[in-house]
């Protein structure tokens, strides 16, 4: 019997135990497709004056996740560079699963702002995206990508269980400030709260073979809600996109709003003129 041909090759639950290469995401099409389709055309991109500004200038995503740079490209962001963050996602209060999750998303935007701050060979990035996502169980207890086979199974048939579960995702921008002044940089944050909830008469023999497709393997809650993963879930309130993992609609803003807080001359101009009048 034939393997099923999948996008991106399914991962181990340890990636010590194989000898596997790890895949390079920047390779990955943002229009990429299982199968041989009939493609529609790209729809033109947004005529915005932020992402406008944006198409010129270095743009990185702070994630090896290609469904945060796929999602990214439909809103026209397609000349992404791909920064993995040396964050070590190792914050250890966890108490509020919120501040977790935004703590997690600006530390790794940061940690990529100074490894690419000063680049003599590219040039300053015009603009750092990064992002974190969290399953949070109705118990509180925030779920991290399953380690084994079994803990896969385990943690599905939790979420199943227990009714609704949360999906927080966290977006963090910066951008340099025109102007140079203290700190450099411009920061904008936002975070998004989406419940879903597993279809109850899910049977175990099902989560058993999605486990098996290894779809969810390397995903906190250890499903993909796009992909197959969708038959697990009978319905959700909030943001689709921010289940996936990064919710468009705040992006768009967070783009807006940051490339209008780093255009700060104008008002540096102003403070100058005040301290002269005084």
């Amino acid at each position: 019997m034939s393997q099923p041909n999948y996008l991106d090759d399914p991962p181990s639950y340890d990636a010590s135990s194989t000898n596997a290469k790890p895949r390079d995401p920047s390779q990955t099409p943002s229009n990429s497709t299982i199968g041989p389709t009939n493609r529609l055309p790209r729809p033109p991109p947004l005529q915005l004056p932020a992402l406008q500004l944006l198409r010129n200038k270095r743009v990185l995503l702070g994630s090896l996740s290609p469904r945060r740079r796929q999602l990214l490209a439909q809103i026209g962001l397609t000349n992404i560079e791909v920064v993995g963050s040396n964050f070590a996602e190792n914050i250890e209060d966890r108490s509020s699963p919120f501040e977790y999750v935004l703590a997690t998303a600006t530390a790794k935007a940061m940690a990529v702002y100074k490894q690419e701050a000063d680049n003599d060979e590219r040039g300053e990035p015009g603009l750092i995206i990064a992002a974190d996502t969290i399953v949070v169980h109705a118990n509180g207890d925030i779920l991290e990508k399953p380690r084994s086979e079994v803990e896969h199974i385990t943690m599905l048939k939790s979420l199943r269980d227990c009714g609704f579960h949360r999906v927080y995702t966290a977006v963090a921008m910066m951008m340099p400030l025109a102007s140079a002044r203290d700190p450099g940089y411009a920061l904008e944050t936002a975070t998004e709260e989406t419940l879903v909830k597993f279809d109850p008469d899910v049977t175990d023999e099902l989560l058993l073979a999605y486990v098996r497709t290894r779809e969810g393997a390397d995903k906190a809650g250890g499903y993909g809600i796009q992909g197959t993963g969708a038959i697990l879930v009978e319905r959700i309130e909030g943001s689709f996109d921010n289940v996936v993992g990064l919710p468009l609609r705040a992006t768009l803003k967070l783009i807006e709003q940051v490339v209008e807080k780093a255009d700060d001359e104008d008002m540096l101009d102003g403070e100058g003129d005040l301290d002269e009048a005084e």
